[in-house]
């Protein structure tokens, strides 16, 4: 489709660099440029037609008089002494440009395509008002606009334009949210084509820092020549000759067609680069685009993400997550990260998850790239309980539809798939990695477990110091910030803690810390919350955990032994006086003191670990609690989608139950008096994300009363005294000692 050029009808304008203004972006250029590739990024999964008619539409509504008008009133255009900030009200061109599809195709085809074209700035929006009113909901905005006023030309060009039928059919009776992810995917495209388009007129230094990446074929290429390097390199132990099976059967599994896979390895099993492994090999064989890695936290993305570097290059692999410092990245990376269009991408389980439910365009516009690409799911069994049925509906749907291989990475493989009363991914569609999963189990034990004597009675907090301090290298694992620094207080100096307490850049350094201690073999007592369990490669001879779910359990485990120089690490489980937090943290310590307590095999025995998650999903009060799939299931024939109400209640960390507090850890100081001085300007708020605390809202309104917080610019808040952050516990939420001399706001 060709649209006629009329050059009266302008998209966007710049000044250049002289000050004169540049040659304005038209608005059939811009529609006819973002239609080709919204086209090209929705090909991929067979809905082109649909992608290139919602291109054409998006901006109709521009053409009108009175968005033309406003335009060149609010930028100025063509005046010599005008500035872009004008004080014209905002003139609304998503909804007539979504009109004008609905009129043209009918409530059926039309209903499809307007909540893209709608959504395209605001977002993804709800068909129903919400209780606060109506007036952003799909239904109203359709029905108060008016499609009058967008030029003749454009309604005759499009009439020629149609989408054809969708590339399936939805199966909404087996997976309710086939259609609103079919629906999320087009707007992800349309989205990011429309960014992209505007910015190759708008910035293009930008658009020319863009791509420039390795092919895969490349990656595994360097990735092959690295790791014949470090097995070079490498000890012969056990150990090692196991990690080596460990890649080799990835490496075999990697020919085997784009499904759903489990990659089940005790912790120490050198799981990081054998996923790598299979994911490289995986995508050169089915032509897949990238790898992205889901991490639960970031102290792993930053551990994997270097791991993955040393292996493919500094320049293939962009993290994306709120702790990263904009100096640790580059231009490319930055950008990349707007849409995942790198090779090798390593995110969060909040931002990878959180973005599959999204409505905000900003956090769509990812989404498409996600198509075609290889997701390990690492840790797999923190995926959060109470949307873990919409968060499988989507996984499955993306092996499915859009060619997504998942690997469900982890030493205590959680029980998705479909059983008698539990609906989760289909059953027998996990194919298994490794090739003989008990044999390797066997191999890695390297710890003995011991469970207590005494279930009923809790060992007190003065007894286990006292165990503790008879062991010159140990690591004490508790269930909640109080009970670690409760325990930590009991301990000898020179005792480590670790916890949420202390601000990421705080934990990092003592990780740091301990590390080089245990590599030295230097005496080393630490005392954590279960921030250790996942990732954090401590190599203990013994471990103490606190009744917790049997995964957690076997996590702490990991951190003993874990390269084998002992015949056997020592690991302790215990009744502690402080039962685990309420709510699934509680009902997981339940479920392994019913499976425990009677029983006499080794507690991980990888076999447990499907009875431990199925029985602890069984108690579960919803795996869908806020009912996501109810909100996002509707069919062709109605398509009234809740998609803005559904991502506000998908929420893996609830920001309404915590407030965030900058401290003076570290360059803390400096970078508040920074943020005093100059204001919240974006690489200075990435930096202090690296020296903040989440705290409870209960919490923070009390520091808040007593003066010992203060909102240093609009909604941010930091300590008021140096005393009130321990270089050794972090944060003093309730202890802060008072001392005017040291109130520095």
């Amino acid at each position: 489709m060709n649209l006629k050029k009329s050059n009266a009808n302008i998209a966007h304008v710049k000044r250049l660099e002289n000050g004169a203004w540049a040659e304005p972006h038209y608005l059939d250029s811009h529609l006819a440029e973002t239609a080709n590739l919204v086209k090209k990024f929705s090909n991929i999964f067979g809905s082109g037609e649909w992608g290139k008619t919602l291109g054409f539409f998006h901006d109709t509504g521009k053409s009108t008089d009175e968005w033309q008008k406003y335009l060149i009133k609010k930028s100025g255009f063509g005046e010599d002494d005008a500035h872009l900030e004008g004080k014209a009200r905002t003139i609304d061109h998503s909804t007539p440009s979504a009109k004008l599809a609905e009129e043209l195709f009918g409530k059926g085809i039309g209903r499809l395509l307007v909540y893209c074209i709608a959504g395209h700035h605001a977002g993804l929006p709800d068909w129903y008002p919400d209780e606060a009113g109506g007036q952003s909901a799909l239904s109203y905005r359709l029905n108060n606009a008016t499609t009058n006023k967008i030029k003749p030309e454009f309604k005759a060009n499009f009439s020629g334009l149609h989408p054809g039928n969708p590339p399936w059919k939805f199966d909404n009776q087996t997976n309710k949210l086939d259609l609103s992810l079919w629906i999320r995917m087009l707007f992800s495209c349309l989205v990011d084509a429309d960014f992209l388009d505007t910015e190759k007129y708008m910035d293009t230094e930008r658009t020319e820092n863009r791509g420039g990446y390795l092919s895969m074929e490349e990656l595994l290429v360097r990735f092959n020549s690295y790791m014949a390097e470090k097995a070079a390199g490498a000890d012969k132990t056990k150990v090692n000759e196991i990690r080596q099976t460990v890649l080799t059967d990835c490496r075999k599994a990697a020919i085997n067609n784009p499904g759903i896979f489990s990659l089940t390895v005790p912790t120490g099993g050198g799981k990081t680069l054998s996923s790598l492994a299979f994911a490289l090999e995986h995508a050169v064989k089915h032509k897949q685009d990238r790898v992205i890695y889901v991490i639960p936290y970031t102290s792993i993305i930053e551990q994997n993400a270097d791991v993955f570097r040393q292996a493919l290059g500094d320049d293939q692999v962009v993290e994306h997550h709120s702790s990263l410092d904009e100096e640790d990245s580059t231009a490319k990376s930055r950008l990349s990260a707007e849409n995942w269009d790198a090779p090798i991408v390593v995110t969060t389980s909040v931002q990878f998850f959180e973005s599959l439910f999204a409505a905000k365009s900003s956090r769509c516009r990812k989404l498409h790239n996600i198509v075609n690409s290889i997701v390990v799911l690492d840790e797999a069994q923190l995926v959060p309980v109470e949307y873990l049925l919409p968060i499988l509906q989507t996984i499955e749907l993306l092996s499915r539809r859009y060619n997504v291989s998942f690997v469900i990475s982890t030493a205590t493989q959680p029980a998705f798939e479909s059983r008698e009363g539990f609906k989760g991914l289909t059953a027998g569609s996990v194919h298994e990695i490794i090739s003989d999963v008990p044999k390797l189990y066997r191999e890695l034990n390297r710890v003995k477990v011991t469970t207590p004597d005494d279930w009923e009675n809790p060992k007190s907090w003065e007894c286990l110091a006292n165990e503790l301090a008879a062991e010159p290298r140990v690591l004490c694992v508790v269930s909640d910030r109080k009970s670690c620094r409760d325990l930590y207080n009991l301990m000898p100096v020179g005792t480590y803690h670790l916890s949420a307490l202390m601000c990421g850049q705080h934990r990092s350094d003592t990780i740091s810390e301990i590390k080089q201690k245990l590599k030295t073999n230097e005496p080393v007592r630490v005392i954590s919350t279960q921030l250790v369990e996942a990732g954090v490669d401590f190599d203990f001879p013994v471990v103490y955990r606190a009744l917790a779910g049997l995964d957690s359990i076997a996590q702490a485990a990991g951190r003993c032994n874990r390269e084998g120089k002992l015949e056997a690490g020592k690991t302790v489980v215990f009744i502690s006086p402080k039962k685990a937090p309420p709510g699934i943290l509680r009902k997981a310590a339940d479920t392994t003191e019913t499976m425990l307590k009677n029983s006499t095999e080794d507690p991980l025995n990888y076999k447990n670990f499907e009875k431990f998650f199925g029985d602890l999903y069984w108690k579960a009060n919803s795996l869908d609690a806020k009912n996501i799939i109810g909100l996002l299931s509707k069919d062709i024939a109605q398509c009234e989608i809740q998609f803005r109400t559904a991502a506000e209640k998908f929420r893996i960390i609830d920001d309404t139950k915590q407030r965030t507090i900058l401290v003076t850890y570290g360059k803390g100081k400096e970078l508040i008096a920074q943020l005093k001085a100059i204001g919240p300007e974006r690489w200075l708020l990435r930096k202090l994300q690296r020296h903040s605390v989440n705290i409870y809202t209960k919490d923070f309104a009390a520091m808040l009363d007593k003066g010992w917080i203060a909102e240093i610019v609009p909604n941010i808040f930091a300590l008021t005294s140096e005393v009130g952050y321990d270089f050794k516990t972090g944060l003093l939420v309730n202890e802060i000692p008072f001392d005017p001399d040291k109130f520095t706001l």
